[in-house]
């Protein structure tokens, strides 16, 4: 009774009630990390106009419509939002619960890839083509799956307050957890997702408290890991190109060189303000292969110039320097595992795509997050984001 005499006496009807309650002091509103947010959406907009520039006159991929490419990349940024949303309406906690079912659902997406379903594309055989011009990139979502599921496993006896760091035992389970899902990416082969899973692995063992030990053996292991496939020539050819290039930046920049070479022409020829949006010869000559996924940081390098580029690098760093700050400040090790492992994710994955343009890294095909256009990354990237509001949202008020 005394609730709906409160009503009546501030005329709040019950929707807008709600709507005061999730902007009230402690609401949801004031709760959300709008740092993250808004970089994650500036990011998705700065890659919006670049990928229109790249696309645009490219009439053998965009069906003779220029703003093909542009529509599908609004539209998958908006279904990431979505995604967040509905990430941050569950919760981190209840994603916990349904590790098993996104583990096992995970993994079955990436063992299709390697049936007739899946679909060779740029020397990977890492698609399934959905049909009408869609297509899944299973090991998008693996990453994230990953994360949960090793943090399920790392934190569970330490958040029980059974023991203050997980056991060999633990690790062990969870490392097996995440060897799996790496086979099978590795078989494609998608070295460049192999590279960044490590990396999460790596981000969630630091974060769980784990042993030193662990951490060299795994660096230990990863380097003769190296070798062998090496040494076997698991490696495709292209791969082996790709490694060949970065190592010797001169070597056939008319064919194995082609990407980087040009790559570097087109940042380098930015300057500081760019040549103008839109004004940029490497990327109206088409001159930069994938453009529009791998290589759209050289849009922004070209056509933006420094200032530019800056600025997409800036805006990364502020979604990671708050992810990390979400990590620390969280007071269970499962949340601190999740937000290490995006953080790990995000920033390995955008140092190689940047890097490989300026030919600091080699080339592997990874998208620059939320700017790279691509339905699957574009999913991934704003669901990891939903697990960072959800870990900040649902910890004490007073932490």
């Amino acid at each position: 009774m005394t609730g709906a005499t409160n009503f009546s006496v501030s005329g709040y009807g019950p929707a807008r009630a709600g709507w005061t309650r999730v902007f009230a002091r402690d609401g949801l509103a004031r709760r959300l990390d709008w740092p993250i947010i808004l970089s994650a959406a500036a990011l998705s907009l700065i890659g919006m106009v670049l990928v229109y520039s790249a696309t645009r006159n490219r009439t053998e991929i965009n069906q003779g419509d220029p703003y093909y490419f542009l529509m599908r990349h609004l539209m998958n940024t908006g279904i990431g939002i979505a995604l967040m949303i509905g990430t941050i309406w569950l919760g981190h906690r209840t994603l916990r619960t349904a590790v098993p079912i996104l583990y096992g659902l995970s993994v079955l997406g990436v063992l299709l890839v390697l049936t007739p379903l899946g679909a060779t594309i740029n020397g990977n055989r890492n698609w399934i083509v959905l049909g009408g011009g869609f297509s899944l990139q299973p090991s998008e979502f693996v990453k994230v799956t990953i994360i949960l599921g090793m943090a399920m496993l790392l934190a569970a006896r330490v958040d029980a307050g059974d023991k203050p760091y997980p056991d060999h035992r633990t690790v062990l389970q969870a490392l097996g957890l995440a060897a799996v899902p790496i086979m099978v990416v590795l078989l494609m082969p998608d070295l460049g997702t192999v590279l960044v899973l490590l990396t999460i692995i790596l981000g969630a063992l630091l974060a769980s408290g784990a042993s030193n030990r662990w951490i060299f053996g795994l660096l230990t292991a990863g380097v003769l890991g190296c070798v062998v496939v090496w040494q076997l020539h698991i490696l495709d050819e292209y791969q082996i190109d790709r490694f060949a290039a970065f190592a010797n930046p001169s070597l056939d920049p008319s064919g194995v060189g082609y990407n980087t070479n040009q790559a570097r022409i087109a940042i380098g020829s930015g300057g500081l303000t760019g040549s103008g949006l839109f004004h940029g010869s490497q990327t109206t000559g088409q001159f930069v292969p994938e453009q529009q996924t791998d290589f759209v940081f050289t849009v922004a390098g070209e056509e933006l110039g420094f200032v530019g580029a800056g600025l997409i690098i800036a805006l990364l760093g502020v979604l990671l320097w708050r992810a990390c700050r979400i990590a620390r400040e969280t007071t269970e090790l499962y949340g601190t595992i999740v937000a290490a492992g995006i953080v790990a994710w995000f920033a390995f994955q955008s140092f190689e795509n940047i890097g490989m343009t300026l030919g600091i890294m080699p080339v592997t095909g990874l998208p620059l997050p939320f700017v790279s256009y691509g339905g699957s990354s574009m999913f991934a990237v704003w669901v990891a984001v939903g697990l960072l509001q959800s870990i900040r949202v649902q910890r004490p008020l007073s932490a």
